[in-house]
């Protein structure tokens, strides 16, 4: 069997693309089945003063799609295809952590929850991705 996960040592080295970088999502664990990244609620709050609700979308579809390329191998690249997002609560301050698992791991479709908790453990938000798994063309 193929380990399909990233581990804390290696994460330095991944590239999860511009915009979670300008997030400041860290990731922490990788893999198809769970992964787990955090982001700062500094930076990315609407003008009232709460974590900006399309922040938590952006934390979970990261979340999703990475999480389904690793399912996917080098063969297939996930587009994101549905993702939809209860907010419970309000995030002001500090990190909120997103954590997701694996629903469905098909062969051509993937589905991941994500909870998004605030630092206390108290859930903020649920998101669901849906993502297609497409074959890379061929050079």
């Amino acid at each position: 069997m193929t380990d399909t996960s990233a581990h804390a040592d290696h994460l330095a080295d991944f590239e999860a693309g511009e915009l979670s970088q300008k997030m400041g999502i860290e990731y922490l664990e990788l893999s198809a089945e769970h992964s787990v990244a955090r982001m700062p609620v500094a930076g990315n709050r609407q003008r009232v003063g709460l974590l900006h609700g399309g922040a938590y979308l952006v934390l979970g579809e990261s979340l999703g799609s990475i999480s389904a390329g690793i399912h996917g191998g080098a063969d297939k690249y996930p587009v994101g295809i549905d993702i939809n997002a209860t907010h419970t609560r309000s995030a002001t301050e500090g990190w909120v952590t997103g954590t997701c698992t694996a629903v469905h791991l098909g062969g051509t479709l993937t589905v991941h929850e994500i909870r998004v908790e605030d630092e206390a453990g108290r859930l903020c938000s649920t998101v669901r991705i849906t993502n297609l798994l497409r074959s890379r063309p061929q050079s």
